[in-house]
């Protein structure tokens, strides 16, 4: 099983009239794990209760963290998988507050010499409006801490600001979309960012390319 995560608070859901409101991060996690041909589970931190460290080593005896939250569940699931996923958003210069507590809480993991993550193959997906998506290194900083496998992709893409879908981004001097398109009525779905279509095309060839290393390791341990 290769698990997904996205970080990313947004979810895709249906607003009050019932459009589809897509959360970026989400949709290109989802769509590298149909590319791999693979059996997969996705799990957003969206809605979820994610904690960040408390530094209270009670996770030094056995790195199993002791502070009761959703972490413990998704522990269990990234242990068991054969490879991650996992996409976060850059939110004002750094990784977003879900995706760093997320990540911090690998530090239960570390403990002993144990490393249970070690050569875990792995995918980053890191939505932003910067190039340099900081997003990007700070997920591939505590993968490298947790000795995982240096990632098989990497897709950096630009999200859609939440200006978007606030409810007043249109009329909202310090938002974005009124420093793209000026004062607005309504914000209509031309008036959207539209995901790189490229960025499909490379979530496609990261999603074979992680599918076929899978199989060829489930292979391996076969023989």
């Amino acid at each position: 099983m290769i698990l997904g995560i996205s970080a990313s608070g947004r979810q895709t859901h249906r607003d009050e009239g019932g459009k589809l409101i897509k959360g970026v991060n989400e949709e290109m996690v989802k769509y590298i794990l149909e590319k791999t041909g693979e059996p997969y589970e996705f799990i957003s931190l969206g809605g979820k209760t994610i904690k960040g460290c408390q530094a209270c080593l009670g996770c030094a005896k056995d790195n199993i963290c002791v502070m009761d939250d959703d972490w413990g569940n998704i522990r269990d699931k990234l242990l068991q998988a054969d490879a991650l996923v996992f996409g976060a958003p850059n939110y004002y210069g750094k990784i977003n507050a879900l995706g760093h507590a997320f990540l911090e809480r690998t530090f239960s993991l570390r403990h002993r010499e144990k490393f249970p993550l070690a050569g875990k193959l792995n995918v980053i997906v890191a939505t932003g409006s910067q190039e340099n998506n900081p997003a990007e290194k700070y997920i591939r900083k505590i993968f490298r801490s947790n000795y995982m496998a240096e990632p098989v992709g990497v897709l950096k893409l630009s999200g859609i600001s939440q200006c978007y879908q606030c409810g007043y981004g249109h009329t909202c001097a310090a938002g974005s979309v009124v420093a793209k398109h000026g004062y607005l009525d309504e914000i209509k779905d031309y008036h959207l960012p539209i995901i790189d279509p490229d960025a499909y095309r490379r979530a496609e060839i990261i999603g074979h390319r992680l599918g076929e290393i899978v199989r060829r390791n489930k292979h391996h341990e076969e023989d």
